[in-house]
């Protein structure tokens, strides 16, 4: 992974874009989305977010520090979520939420579980937590080469307000996208 946020989402539909005091709800405790279950992220699960990781952004992987860094700061300004099946984790999510903004930092999901519904749920965890928090908008970047996470982003209201310019390591753009939280 790079060191910014990062919402290729082929992360299934999310993105790297890719929770500290909650100020409401959250997730504390396991939600079920079907046979996949979204709690919070914990260092304990780094091993397996971290793999998961690799095998999702090889070229630019984030490093289990860089995990343990966003983890820090939850819940005062993160908000990252795990989504479990079949004894494992299948996909993970992160938030970074102050004042009226919020960035999806990172959405992946395991290449043999995409398009079941899974990025969809984590993505709709990350809106409903930038909500409780209080945020406006919601804001993402997401590779240009990656459409279907494009659709799942459109699907969910949001629209392209940007371009990056060689945004990723393999030089790649990256679109820039927000969902305004009011509308």
């Amino acid at each position: 992974m790079s060191e910014g946020p990062r919402p290729d989402a082929a992360r299934d539909g999310g993105g790297r874009s890719d929770g500290g005091g909650r100020s409401g709800g959250g997730t504390p405790g396991p939600q079920s989305a079907g046979d996949v279950l979204l709690r919070r992220m914990t260092v304990g699960d780094l091993p397996a977010v971290t793999e998961l990781e690799r095998k999702t952004f090889p070229a630019d992987a984030w490093s289990e520090g860089m995990f343990r860094g966003e983890l820090a700061d939850q819940p005062r300004t993160r908000h990252y979520v795990v989504a479990l099946a079949g004894g494992g984790i299948v996909g993970y999510a992160g938030l970074a939420a102050a004042g009226d903004q919020a960035d999806v930092q990172t959405i992946a999901v395991a290449a043999g579980r995409r398009r079941a519904g899974i990025g969809g749920a984590l993505l709709s965890e990350l809106l409903a937590e930038a909500v409780r928090r209080g945020a406006r908008s919601v804001f993402l970047e997401v590779r240009a080469d990656n459409p279907d996470a494009q659709a799942v982003y459109d699907r969910f209201g949001f629209e392209r307000i940007g371009l990056r310019r060689g945004y990723y390591s393999d030089g790649t753009d990256a679109i820039m996208m927000k969902k305004d939280l009011n509308a």
